[in-house]
């Protein structure tokens, strides 16, 4: 059954968020990769909540776009997943992307981990890179329907 679920924590979500559009696009990349979409929590929060997520459950005393917690069982996508807005509205300015990309980019990166690509290695880094690009073509072919 699927069953995805988007909260807010202490932050607006971005004015272009549609639920619909996220579900979609999350069926298309589970489908690319063989998977099935299960239970799904997108909590999207502030720097201060996703520092203190960092903190309590990983011992890490940084920022970072994203967290993903997997409780996947054989091909079912389940998961809770953390999303700092203020370090994916950062990370755009920086590397000069637009914001509806990186707030995209950052969601599927986060399924990649539900999916099992990891991203501490250079090797992992660069295949999760490849595998974001494959997920934003996804994206681009559903805004052109």
């Amino acid at each position: 059954m699927i069953n995805i679920e988007f909260y807010s924590e202490d932050i607006e979500l971005p004015d272009f968020f549609d639920e619909k559009f996220v579900n979609e696009f999350l069926k298309r990349v589970a489908l690319h990769y063989s998977k099935q979409l299960g239970t799904i929590s997108f909590i999207f929060c502030s720097d201060k909540k996703i520092l203190e997520v960092n903190n309590k459950y990983l011992k890490h005393n940084y920022y970072t776009d994203t967290i993903t917690f997997d409780y996947c069982k054989n091909n079912v996508l389940n998961g809770d997943i953390f999303i700092g807005l203020e370090t994916v509205l950062s990370n755009s300015k920086q590397f000069n992307t637009d914001y509806y990309e990186e707030f995209h980019r950052v969601i599927c990166h986060s399924v990649l981990h539900l999916i099992g690509f990891k991203d501490k290695t250079e090797e992992t880094y660069t295949i999760m890179q490849k595998n974001e690009e494959i997920c934003l073509e996804l994206l681009k072919k559903l805004r052109d329907e």
